[in-house]
């Protein structure tokens, strides 16, 4: 690989992680003028061919990423993402089926990439529901992402503050205690347990919540800050 091509893989790497596709697509262009053969590079254009709305071009991008790399979990899941975006949700399907395969056990398995990428697509739509009011659409869909990747501690919480919205006081607390318990430093989940504590009238209990969360994170200013307006209420 000569200094050029190395040069502009890298730098559009760079703006591509940046977000900055337009310098970006021009570096990775130089080096597939170069160089056919990089499946990571074909995948980043189909990324910034789908962002830019030129849906067939991705498409196309994503294809010749898995002819280069056929095992390319994250190629085939923008490529499914893609056909559905292009109404074809026959092609969709049997690309998403291509990232599954079976045990032998027989039992579904799936990469463990691609459940983070689809439990994530899961927790945007929930996220959609969220924003337009529908709570119990937008459970099942935390749950569906959740079901896939039960050690995502954020989108546990995320959960819980639905069910807490909801008046689902027990559900919350079952999703925060899970969510300690798969992730024990993810603060957000232990300052939300203390808030949840808080209003359900057990104040000392949400204190102890949020100072053993400073004695792991003593930097932690959201628990600083209701610890004080806890040991102020009589």
């Amino acid at each position: 690989m000569d200094d050029q091509l190395k040069q502009a893989i890298a730098l559009g790497r760079e703006h591509y992680d940046k977000r900055e596709y337009e310098k970006a697509e021009r570096h990775l262009e130089k080096a597939l003028a170069k160089a056919e053969s990089f499946a990571d590079i074909h995948n980043m254009m189909g990324v910034i061919h789908h962002d830019k709305g030129k849906l067939e071009a991705a498409r196309d991008a994503f294809r010749r990423a898995l002819e280069i790399n056929p095992s390319y979990t994250e190629a085939a899941l923008n490529l499914s993402v893609t056909y559905n975006d292009l109404g074809d949700y026959e092609q969709a399907q049997q690309v998403y089926q291509s990232v599954i395969h079976f045990d032998e056990s027989g039992e579904e398995e799936i990469d463990p990439f691609a459940k983070g990428k689809i439990a994530n697509l899961h927790a945007e739509l929930a996220q959609a529901y969220v924003e337009i009011g529908m709570a119990n659409e937008a459970v099942q869909e935390y749950r569906n992402a959740i079901r896939l990747c039960p050690s995502f501690a954020d989108l546990r919480v995320k959960l819980a503050e639905i069910y807490r919205q909801m008046g689902d006081l027990v559900a919350a607390r079952y999703e925060l205690n899970e969510a300690i318990n798969v992730r024990p430093e993810y603060g957000p989940a232990r300052v939300s347990l203390g808030v949840l504590l808080l209003v359900s009238g057990q104040r000392e209990d949400a204190i102890e919540v949020w100072e053993e969360l400073l004695q792991r994170d003593p930097h932690n200013k959201t628990a600083q800050m209701y610890l004080r307006m806890a040991r102020t209420q009589s």
